[in-house]
Protein backbone atom coordinates (compact mmCIF):
# COMPACT_ATOMS: atom_id res chain seq x y z
CA UNK A 1 0.00 0.00 0.00
CA UNK A 2 1.28 3.42 -0.69
CA UNK A 3 2.18 4.67 2.28
CA UNK A 4 1.13 8.73 2.45
CA UNK A 5 3.74 10.32 4.36
CA UNK A 6 6.55 11.68 2.19
CA UNK A 7 10.15 11.79 4.54
CA UNK A 8 11.28 14.18 1.62
CA UNK A 9 8.85 16.83 2.71
CA UNK A 10 10.08 17.07 6.41
CA UNK A 11 12.56 18.88 7.75
CA UNK A 12 15.67 17.05 8.77
CA UNK A 13 14.99 17.78 12.35
CA UNK A 14 11.59 15.45 12.00
CA UNK A 15 12.76 12.69 9.81
CA UNK A 16 13.98 10.81 13.23
CA UNK A 17 10.70 11.42 14.67
CA UNK A 18 9.13 10.28 12.10
CA UNK A 19 10.62 7.12 11.49
CA UNK A 20 9.95 6.40 14.89
CA UNK A 21 6.51 7.42 15.24
CA UNK A 22 5.68 5.44 12.03
CA UNK A 23 7.39 2.19 12.73
CA UNK A 24 4.88 1.98 15.78
CA UNK A 25 2.01 3.02 13.67
CA UNK A 26 2.53 0.68 10.88
CA UNK A 27 2.19 -2.61 13.84
CA UNK A 28 -1.30 -1.02 13.92
CA UNK A 29 -4.63 -3.02 12.47
CA UNK A 30 -5.03 -1.91 8.84
CA UNK A 31 -8.67 -2.53 8.99
CA UNK A 32 -11.84 -2.12 11.25
CA UNK A 33 -12.56 0.32 13.90
CA UNK A 34 -8.53 -0.05 14.58
CA UNK A 35 -7.65 1.43 11.21
CA UNK A 36 -9.96 4.53 12.38
CA UNK A 37 -8.22 4.61 15.67
CA UNK A 38 -5.13 4.69 13.86
CA UNK A 39 -5.72 7.16 12.04
CA UNK A 40 -7.22 9.32 14.45
CA UNK A 41 -4.10 8.60 17.04
CA UNK A 42 -1.70 9.83 14.23
CA UNK A 43 -3.97 13.07 13.15
CA UNK A 44 -3.75 13.95 17.03
CA UNK A 45 0.17 13.90 16.81
CA UNK A 46 0.65 15.92 13.69
CA UNK A 47 -1.69 18.45 15.11
CA UNK A 48 0.03 18.71 18.06
CA UNK A 49 3.26 18.77 16.11
CA UNK A 50 2.20 21.71 13.77
CA UNK A 51 1.06 23.36 16.80
CA UNK A 52 4.36 23.25 18.77
CA UNK A 53 5.61 27.08 18.32
CA UNK A 54 1.89 28.03 19.18
CA UNK A 55 1.45 25.82 22.15
CA UNK A 56 4.75 26.92 23.37
CA UNK A 57 3.93 30.70 23.56
CA UNK A 58 0.61 29.92 25.23
CA UNK A 59 2.27 27.55 27.54
CA UNK A 60 4.75 30.33 28.38
CA UNK A 61 1.66 33.29 28.65
CA UNK A 62 0.33 30.74 31.09
CA UNK A 63 2.43 30.48 33.42
CA UNK A 64 4.02 33.08 33.20
CA UNK A 65 0.29 34.39 34.66
CA UNK A 66 0.51 31.73 37.43
CA UNK A 67 3.63 31.99 38.72
CA UNK A 68 5.52 34.87 38.07
CA UNK A 69 6.10 37.17 40.50
CA UNK A 70 4.30 40.29 40.73
CA UNK A 71 6.94 42.94 42.48
CA UNK A 72 9.78 41.57 39.95
CA UNK A 73 12.04 44.11 38.46
CA UNK A 74 12.46 42.94 35.77
CA UNK A 75 8.71 43.18 33.63
CA UNK A 76 6.44 40.32 32.83
CA UNK A 77 5.83 41.34 29.26
CA UNK A 78 10.01 41.41 28.51
CA UNK A 79 10.11 37.55 29.86
CA UNK A 80 7.36 36.48 27.35
CA UNK A 81 9.58 38.94 24.56
CA UNK A 82 12.56 36.83 25.13
CA UNK A 83 10.98 33.66 25.28
CA UNK A 84 9.14 34.27 22.52
CA UNK A 85 12.41 34.79 20.83
CA UNK A 86 13.79 31.57 22.08
CA UNK A 87 11.26 29.62 21.08
CA UNK A 88 11.77 30.99 17.58
CA UNK A 89 15.56 30.14 17.45
CA UNK A 90 14.42 27.14 19.13
CA UNK A 91 12.18 26.04 16.12
CA UNK A 92 15.25 26.96 13.66
CA UNK A 93 18.09 25.73 14.92
CA UNK A 94 16.23 22.58 15.94
CA UNK A 95 15.66 22.33 12.11
CA UNK A 96 11.88 21.73 13.08
CA UNK A 97 11.24 24.90 10.63
CA UNK A 98 13.37 25.89 7.61
CA UNK A 99 14.62 29.01 6.80
CA UNK A 100 11.92 29.15 3.57
CA UNK A 101 9.15 28.79 6.28
CA UNK A 102 10.64 31.37 8.62
CA UNK A 103 10.50 34.21 5.89
CA UNK A 104 6.57 33.48 5.85
CA UNK A 105 6.76 33.62 9.80
CA UNK A 106 8.66 36.53 10.12
CA UNK A 107 6.05 38.67 7.26
CA UNK A 108 2.94 37.48 9.98
CA UNK A 109 5.03 39.08 12.68
CA UNK A 110 4.92 42.11 10.56
CA UNK A 111 1.75 41.97 9.63
CA UNK A 112 0.28 41.58 13.00
CA UNK A 113 2.59 44.19 14.82
CA UNK A 114 1.26 46.71 12.53
CA UNK A 115 -2.26 45.80 13.32
CA UNK A 116 -1.55 45.76 16.53
CA UNK A 117 -0.20 49.23 16.83
CA UNK A 118 -3.19 50.65 15.14
CA UNK A 119 -5.47 48.85 17.10
CA UNK A 120 -4.12 49.40 20.66
CA UNK A 121 -4.15 53.28 19.47
CA UNK A 122 -8.17 53.16 18.74
CA UNK A 123 -8.64 51.26 21.96
CA UNK A 124 -9.40 47.92 20.47
CA UNK A 125 -7.65 46.23 23.08
CA UNK A 126 -4.70 46.95 25.40
CA UNK A 127 -1.29 45.35 26.99
CA UNK A 128 0.30 45.98 30.79
CA UNK A 129 2.04 48.83 30.69
CA UNK A 130 5.56 47.48 31.82
CA UNK A 131 8.22 46.74 30.01
CA UNK A 132 10.86 48.26 27.82
CA UNK A 133 10.84 45.74 24.89
CA UNK A 134 7.82 47.63 23.05
CA UNK A 135 6.76 49.60 20.58
CA UNK A 136 4.63 52.25 22.07
CA UNK A 137 1.71 50.45 23.96
CA UNK A 138 2.28 46.92 21.99
CA UNK A 139 5.03 44.77 23.41
CA UNK A 140 7.09 42.99 20.95
CA UNK A 141 5.61 38.96 21.93
CA UNK A 142 2.54 40.18 20.47
CA UNK A 143 3.89 40.04 16.81
CA UNK A 144 5.18 36.43 17.82
CA UNK A 145 1.11 35.39 18.16
CA UNK A 146 0.65 35.86 14.89
CA UNK A 147 4.36 34.18 13.93
CA UNK A 148 2.61 31.22 15.69
CA UNK A 149 -0.30 31.18 13.50
CA UNK A 150 1.90 31.15 10.70
CA UNK A 151 3.93 28.84 11.82
CA UNK A 152 1.29 26.88 12.59
CA UNK A 153 -0.29 26.90 8.62
CA UNK A 154 3.39 26.51 6.95
CA UNK A 155 3.44 23.18 9.03
CA UNK A 156 0.58 21.50 8.73
CA UNK A 157 0.82 21.97 5.05
CA UNK A 158 3.81 20.07 4.50
CA UNK A 159 2.99 17.55 7.82
CA UNK A 160 -0.54 17.00 6.13
CA UNK A 161 0.48 17.07 2.85
CA UNK A 162 -2.72 19.16 2.11
CA UNK A 163 -3.84 19.18 -1.48
CA UNK A 164 -7.27 21.65 -3.34
CA UNK A 165 -9.59 20.75 -5.74
CA UNK A 166 -11.10 24.03 -6.99
CA UNK A 167 -8.64 26.23 -5.67
CA UNK A 168 -9.50 29.55 -6.28
CA UNK A 169 -7.11 31.84 -8.34
CA UNK A 170 -4.21 33.04 -6.67
CA UNK A 171 -4.46 36.40 -7.68
CA UNK A 172 -8.18 36.43 -6.32
CA UNK A 173 -7.48 35.47 -2.91
CA UNK A 174 -5.25 37.75 -2.62
CA UNK A 175 -7.28 40.73 -3.50
CA UNK A 176 -9.56 39.52 -0.90
CA UNK A 177 -6.59 38.70 1.27
CA UNK A 178 -6.24 42.43 1.11
CA UNK A 179 -9.67 43.78 1.10
CA UNK A 180 -9.92 41.75 4.77
CA UNK A 181 -6.63 43.50 6.20
CA UNK A 182 -7.87 46.61 5.32
CA UNK A 183 -10.88 46.28 6.67
CA UNK A 184 -9.70 45.62 9.63
CA UNK A 185 -8.14 49.25 9.53
CA UNK A 186 -11.37 51.12 8.05
CA UNK A 187 -13.90 49.93 10.40
CA UNK A 188 -13.44 52.17 13.11
CA UNK A 189 -13.77 54.94 10.40
CA UNK A 190 -16.83 53.60 7.68
CA UNK A 191 -18.85 50.71 8.20
CA UNK A 192 -17.43 47.79 8.74
CA UNK A 193 -17.69 45.41 5.74
CA UNK A 194 -16.89 42.42 7.50
CA UNK A 195 -20.09 40.56 6.65
CA UNK A 196 -19.64 41.45 3.25
CA UNK A 197 -16.41 39.98 3.25
CA UNK A 198 -17.12 36.79 4.43
CA UNK A 199 -20.11 36.29 2.09
CA UNK A 200 -17.55 36.86 -0.62
CA UNK A 201 -15.47 34.17 1.23
CA UNK A 202 -17.74 31.64 1.26
CA UNK A 203 -18.56 32.46 -2.67
CA UNK A 204 -14.63 32.52 -3.75
CA UNK A 205 -13.69 29.30 -1.55
CA UNK A 206 -16.99 27.79 -1.28
CA UNK A 207 -16.42 24.80 -3.67
CA UNK A 208 -13.18 24.09 -2.64
CA UNK A 209 -12.21 21.00 -1.19
CA UNK A 210 -8.85 20.33 0.67
CA UNK A 211 -7.86 16.38 1.03
CA UNK A 212 -5.04 15.93 3.22
CA UNK A 213 -3.12 12.38 4.86
CA UNK A 214 -2.87 11.63 7.81
CA UNK A 215 -0.96 8.06 8.12
CA UNK A 216 -2.23 5.35 5.75
CA UNK A 217 -5.28 7.35 4.10
CA UNK A 218 -6.14 10.56 2.50
CA UNK A 219 -9.29 12.22 3.68
CA UNK A 220 -11.44 15.08 2.51
CA UNK A 221 -12.73 18.46 4.10
CA UNK A 222 -14.42 21.46 2.48
CA UNK A 223 -11.72 24.49 2.88
CA UNK A 224 -14.13 26.60 4.68
CA UNK A 225 -15.15 24.02 7.52
CA UNK A 226 -11.06 23.91 7.83
CA UNK A 227 -10.39 27.80 7.79
CA UNK A 228 -13.68 27.52 10.61
CA UNK A 229 -12.30 25.28 12.82
CA UNK A 230 -8.54 26.74 13.01
CA UNK A 231 -10.41 30.18 13.94
CA UNK A 232 -12.47 28.15 17.01
CA UNK A 233 -9.01 26.76 18.32
CA UNK A 234 -7.53 30.11 17.96
CA UNK A 235 -10.49 31.63 19.46
CA UNK A 236 -10.09 29.27 22.81
CA UNK A 237 -6.66 30.01 23.19
CA UNK A 238 -7.35 33.82 22.83
CA UNK A 239 -9.80 32.94 26.34
CA UNK A 240 -6.72 31.57 27.73
CA UNK A 241 -4.42 34.48 27.06
CA UNK A 242 -6.92 36.95 28.20
CA UNK A 243 -7.54 35.17 31.50
CA UNK A 244 -3.83 35.31 31.74
CA UNK A 245 -3.68 39.03 31.45
CA UNK A 246 -1.81 38.68 28.36
CA UNK A 247 -3.79 41.19 26.79
CA UNK A 248 -7.71 42.72 27.69
CA UNK A 249 -10.73 44.10 25.65
CA UNK A 250 -12.28 46.41 27.17
CA UNK A 251 -15.27 44.44 28.32
CA UNK A 252 -12.63 42.69 30.74
CA UNK A 253 -11.35 45.25 32.70
CA UNK A 254 -13.28 45.51 35.09
CA UNK A 255 -13.11 41.85 35.45
CA UNK A 256 -11.92 38.51 33.41
CA UNK A 257 -15.30 37.00 30.87
CA UNK A 258 -15.06 35.18 27.54
CA UNK A 259 -14.39 36.84 24.01
CA UNK A 260 -17.24 37.15 22.68
CA UNK A 261 -18.01 34.56 20.23
CA UNK A 262 -18.27 37.82 17.74
CA UNK A 263 -14.63 37.78 17.35
CA UNK A 264 -14.89 34.04 15.51
CA UNK A 265 -15.98 36.20 12.64
CA UNK A 266 -12.56 37.77 12.74
CA UNK A 267 -10.53 35.27 13.45
CA UNK A 268 -11.96 33.43 10.34
CA UNK A 269 -11.20 36.43 8.02
CA UNK A 270 -7.93 36.66 9.38
CA UNK A 271 -7.74 32.63 8.09
CA UNK A 272 -7.85 33.77 4.72
CA UNK A 273 -5.13 36.26 5.17
CA UNK A 274 -2.94 33.94 6.02
CA UNK A 275 -3.76 31.19 4.19
CA UNK A 276 -2.89 33.64 1.34
CA UNK A 277 0.68 34.47 2.99
CA UNK A 278 1.38 30.81 3.52
CA UNK A 279 0.98 30.35 -0.70
CA UNK A 280 3.74 32.38 -0.87
CA UNK A 281 5.84 29.60 -0.82
CA UNK A 282 3.69 26.85 -0.85
CA UNK A 283 1.04 27.02 -3.72
CA UNK A 284 -1.92 25.59 -3.67
CA UNK A 285 -1.40 21.79 -5.47
CA UNK A 286 -3.91 20.01 -6.86
CA UNK A 287 -4.75 16.03 -5.55
CA UNK A 288 -2.31 12.97 -5.71
CA UNK A 289 -4.12 10.20 -7.50
CA UNK A 290 -2.30 7.25 -6.32
CA UNK A 291 -2.80 8.25 -2.81
CA UNK A 292 -5.45 6.07 -0.96
CA UNK A 293 -8.78 7.35 -0.14
CA UNK A 294 -9.94 6.54 3.38
CA UNK A 295 -11.72 3.20 3.52
CA UNK A 296 -15.23 4.66 3.52
CA UNK A 297 -14.55 5.90 0.14
CA UNK A 298 -13.03 2.24 -0.97
CA UNK A 299 -15.76 0.20 -3.00
CA UNK A 300 -16.14 -2.83 -4.53
CA UNK A 301 -15.27 -1.56 -7.82
CA UNK A 302 -11.72 -0.78 -7.17
CA UNK A 303 -9.96 2.78 -5.10
CA UNK A 304 -11.32 5.61 -6.62
CA UNK A 305 -10.35 9.09 -6.21
CA UNK A 306 -14.11 10.33 -4.84
CA UNK A 307 -13.42 13.47 -6.26
CA UNK A 308 -12.37 13.57 -9.73
CA UNK A 309 -14.00 9.78 -10.05
CA UNK A 310 -9.49 8.64 -11.36
CA UNK A 311 -8.10 5.22 -10.04
CA UNK A 312 -6.00 5.03 -7.36
CA UNK A 313 -3.25 2.61 -7.61
CA UNK A 314 -2.33 0.33 -4.60
CA UNK A 315 1.10 0.05 -4.23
Amino acid sequence: MHTPSDPTTLTSGERAVDARVRAVLARLPRRGPSAWLTEFLAFGLKQAWACVFGGAMLAVILAARLWYPEDTAFARNDVLTLAAVAIQVAMVTGRLETLRELRVVVLFHLVGTIMELFKTSVGSWSYPPDGVLRIGAVPLFTGFMYAAVGSYLVRVHRLFDLRFVRYPRRWVTAVLAGAIYLNFFTNHYVRDARWLLIAVVVLVFGRCVMQFRIFRFRWRMPLLLAFLLVAFFIWLAENIATWSNAWLYPGQLDGWQPVSAAKLASWFLLMIISVVLVTWISPPEPPDDRSPQRPADVTAAGRRDPTTGAPVRND
